[in-house]
């Protein structure tokens, strides 16, 4: 074998580390920025709206994304020109991250739906209390007339 293709594949070799060296960090990242599970679980409001909205806050993936979409990116090309020897764990911690993301964003949106939802409720079960109350009392009146 010549000299200049020793040097190429060593250059290749070294070019598959760097690779498999930028997924691991961008997934490392992406672990990072998505949210931690204390954050999600304890919230502090004084009203249902304020946990909500609290918890909406917590459920923001951040960055994950962006990181998870270069590690999919260098994953990819290294898959494509072969470079490296064994990417299975690689696939598979794409793979997890990305469900986790995906589920954080589906619950986030899921808050957000509630989050809008609720003042409409409490609306419309206060409008319900007002003219149960004004029955009531309009009842009463009768009553009270019919007696006198």
């Amino acid at each position: 074998m010549s000299q200049t293709s020793l040097d190429d594949d060593e250059l290749f070799g070294e070019a598959a580390n760097e690779m498999r060296t930028d997924v691991e960090e961008s997934l490392a990242k992406a672990r990072e920025a998505l949210p931690e599970a204390d954050a999600v679980w304890d919230v502090e409001a004084d009203n249902t709206l304020g946990v909500l909205n609290a918890l909406k806050t917590a459920l923001d993936v951040g960055d994950a994304e962006d990181h998870l979409r270069d590690a999919k990116k260098w994953y990819t090309m290294g898959e494509r020109a072969d470079a490296f020897e064994d990417a299975d764990d690689l696939a598979e911690e794409i793979e997890t991250i990305a469900d986790l993301v995906d589920d954080v964003d589906d619950a986030r949106e899921q808050v957000g739906d509630l989050t809008a939802t609720i003042p409409q409720l409490r609306s419309t079960l206060e409008e319900f209390e007002d003219e149960e109350g004004a029955d009531a009392e309009a009842d009463g009146d009768g009553e009270a007339e019919a007696e006198a």
